[in-house]
């Protein structure tokens, strides 16, 4: 047996201009139910009833409704029911989800002052994924061979190297090629595939994006109650994704580790209204704003590839090739959420019962993708939109309605029980996709494989109890979304591969301590 060994390395040119990807985008941006307890407990239907922290990101007027200062301190246990095992690995993890507090200043008779400062755990990206299924004889490599084919990007051959100035070269296409795709014989250079039969994905997630809000809130006669939040967000996205594939001979395989760190900050503006429009009655309307979160993110990406091919020779004899390289860079980006609205309800029954229903809107489809593109006059970072990445983001992401409904019933004034529903829409087009041609320099960061997730669906309960000044608070939360896996497009390879169902069913408990003064 013939064996030839190939080792390549090599680094990406650094890209002097660089933006975000549609689907890291969604994974993101994806709205997750955070804060208290009672918050949670409750469905996050506070927004009308108010005088919980938990209020301060989502209608800062509730900040208004508090009478008296308090502070509060929020831990929980986060597990995913359906995670596969990986090695080393742990579905479960504990979780510091909030701590703030709110200072209350009477101003008149009927009239208050508030301030509060509340850190909220506002994302947590920590998911394990193992899709499997058939490529029908298809394959990754296959799109970057039919893409060279068919002059989707120019390429050149310097030096036993393919190199490319084309933004639809991805880091994939730039490993397959100078690995795999491109030979040479006696009459000149030539492009191959190699035809797999199945492929296995392990994808792990990890990582939070946390939210420091501050707001200035009060009320007008106790009929009007106004707040602002200044929100700075701080990110931490990982993620690894092993991705191999294996043909027909039981033996031919290729094997992708695509690894992705994001950090970075955000900030963001929010402002709310609640009023009572008859004074006798505690129901009460909602509304809120807020602006776009726009973020400074820095990515890190290391993508490596390794092989081995079984190829008949002329002679009717097999060689094996065997090989492997990778790629890493970093850059600086800029990504604006989309505009937030929200409007609710909340009415209370005496003592006793208190009922809740929000709903807010965001078209996710107008998220902005920015390309770093100069300095100004004082040295700082100039961006513009990313027009080719935004027009495929518009496609794919669609406008997300969230719909929450929640009630507390207080058998006895030491005691409250809790209940809550949410459903939000769906992100993604079902048949949204991610073509690997894009004419934008987010495309080189991106991997063939991508994930359209459903709508989401939360059940929750909760539980709390008051002595004196203390109360503590106990909340359930139960998330499950389905998606729809994609280890490539089908735009360029001869047949779609098989796609996979996954889910992400969650279970998450929670307790908070509080103290009134």
């Amino acid at each position: 047996m013939k064996k030839h060994t190939l080792i390549f390395a090599a680094a990406m040119t650094a890209l002097t201009a660089t933006a975000q990807e549609t689907y890291l985008d969604g994974t993101l941006l994806k709205p997750q139910l955070s804060g208290t307890a009672r918050y949670v407990g409750m469905g996050g239907a506070m927004e009308a009833l108010g005088a919980d922290l938990s209020t301060i990101g989502t209608n800062p007027a509730g900040i208004g409704l508090f009478r008296h200062s308090t502070a509060n301190i929020t831990f929980g246990i986060v597990s995913q029911q359906d995670a596969p095992s990986f090695e080393g690995v742990d579905k479960t993890h504990a979780s510091f989800d909030q701590v703030g507090f709110v200072y209350s200043m009477r101003t008149a008779r009927n009239s208050y002052l508030n301030f509060a400062f509340n850190y909220t755990k506002d994302r947590d990206f920590n998911q394990l994924i193992n899709p499997q299924g058939s490529t029908y004889g298809s394959s990754q490599g296959e799109a970057t061979a039919a893409k060279a084919l068919d002059r989707v990007f120019d390429y050149d051959v310097r030096k036993d190297e393919i190199v490319s100035n084309s933004l639809k070269f991805t880091q994939l296409d730039y490993l397959y090629s100078n690995l795999m795709n491109y030979a040479e014989d006696e009459q000149g250079g030539y492009w191959r595939n190699f035809p797999k039969q199945a492929y296995d994905m392990r994808q792990r997630q990890w990582g939070y994006v946390g939210k420091y809000e501050l707001n200035i809130s009060g009320n007008i006669k106790d009929r009007v109650y106004l707040g602002a939040t200044v929100g700075i967000h701080d990110v931490h996205f990982n993620s690894v994704a092993d991705y191999a594939e294996l043909a027909s001979d039981g033996e031919s395989y290729i094997n992708v580790i695509d690894e992705n760190q994001i950090t970075g900050t955000g900030f963001d503006v929010k402002a709310g209204i609640i009023f009572r429009p008859v004074e006798e009655s505690p129901f009460r309307i909602g509304l809120s704003v807020a602006t776009p979160t726009f973020y400074d993110l820095r990515l890190n990406n290391y993508t490596s590839l390794d092989y081995l091919q079984n190829v008949e020779n002329e002679k009717g004899g097999i060689d094996t090739y065997t090989g492997g390289g990778d790629v890493e860079y970093d850059y600086n980006f800029r990504l604006n959420s989309p505009w937030r609205f929200g409007a609710s309800l909340g009415h209370t029954v005496g003592s006793m019962l208190a009922v809740g229903m929000s709903y807010e809107f965001a078209d996710y489809g107008k998220t902005d993708n920015r390309e770093i593109d100069g300095y100004d006059y004082y040295g700082y970072e100039t961006s513009s939109s990313d027009k080719a990445m935004n027009h495929h983001t518009d496609k794919t992401l669609k406008a997300v309605s969230t719909l929450k409904v929640g009630a507390e019933f207080r058998p006895d004034p030491m005691l409250a029980v809790r209940l809550g529903f949410n459903y939000v829409s769906p992100m993604y087009e079902e048949n949204g996709y991610k073509p690997g041609d894009i004419n934008s320099v987010g495309n080189a960061i991106s991997g063939t494989a991508y994930t359209n997730w459903d709508a989401t669906y939360r059940v929750t309960a909760g539980l709390g109890y008051r002595i004196d000044k203390f109360n503590i608070d106990l909340a359930y939360q139960y998330n499950t979304t389905n998606g729809t896996f994609s280890p490539y497009a089908s735009t360029y390879v001869s047949k779609a591969p098989e796609t996979a169902k996954v889910s992400d069913k969650r279970h998450q408990l929670m307790l908070t301590l509080g103290y009134t003064f």
